[in-house]
């Protein structure tokens, strides 16, 4: 799984990945992975009543990735995620860490034909 944000030809950036830009209608042929890049919490809230497969408590951070380095029109893009830990606060560095799975494929509504859904993704790691 990649963690890419979508760009468009005016420069646009955003996450997740679009067919279409969602400032200006241009198709987002291009794209940047984030995966490398470090990001700053801009909020987060636990949750203690997850979904079934879902750790519980579960830390979700909105992160922001300054991009400005790559010279887009766009400097930041944000994304949402799991947090890997509860220790977390805004204005935390982070970065993106790949984990084969988010939830359990074997409990919830899809267990039944966990080979149908992807389960991996991204958690954010206090630096």
């Amino acid at each position: 799984m990649t963690l890419e944000a979508g760009i468009c030809p005016n420069g646009h950036v955003s996450y997740p990945t679009h067919p279409r830009c969602p400032d200006c209608g241009d198709p987002q042929d291009e794209t940047v992975d984030l995966s490398d890049e470090r990001a700053e919490v801009v909020t987060w809230t636990t949750s203690t009543a997850t979904p079934p497969g879902v750790r519980e408590p579960n830390t979700l951070a909105i992160v922001e990735f300054d991009i400005s380095h790559l010279e887009y029109e766009d400097a930041f893009v944000r994304a949402m995620g799991q947090a890997t830990s509860d220790d977390i606060e805004t204005g935390d560095v982070v970065e993106p860490v790949y984990v084969e799975e988010l939830r359990d494929p074997d409990v919830g509504i899809k267990s039944a034909n966990p080979e149908s859904t992807d389960w991996d993704g991204y958690r954010w790691d206090p630096v």
